[in-house]
């Protein structure tokens, strides 16, 4: 019996997919928080890759873990996955945790580091 992937069709079987929901960090790269604001959808790969036997690119043939649907709240994600009937898991994210820092610090007597140039 044939199943539909589509998405106005419900899935069910083999069909079912599961999805990650959660709001990206800042990269190592950036100093700023631009587009850490957003709640992202990402599907789990379903299959593993595999190298292409013709360059050794690796690739597999699942194209929805390219699919990164972005939302201006988690519970947009939700009741998008919701409506789907996406399986769907919620990371929530982590509270930034700022140590303040003074420049004067350098010169402190009581540095732990000698500081010399």
């Amino acid at each position: 019996m044939f199943e539909s992937c589509r998405p106005d069709h419900s899935f069910k079987g083999l069909c079912a997919m599961k999805a990650r929901i959660y709001q990206p960090t800042k990269t190592a790269m950036q100093s700023g928080r631009g587009k850490t604001h957003k709640w992202l959808l990402e599907f789990e790969p379903t299959r593993r890759q595999q190298l292409d036997p013709l360059m050794g690119w690796p690739g597999a043939g699942d194209t929805m873990s390219q699919v990164r649907l972005n939302f201006d709240t988690r519970e947009d994600a939700i009741a998008h996955a919701d409506r789907l009937g996406i399986d769907y898991v919620v990371q929530e994210p982590k509270e930034r945790q700022i140590s303040p820092k003074a420049y004067a610090d350098n010169f402190a007597v009581d540095r732990k580091i000698p500081w010399s140039h």
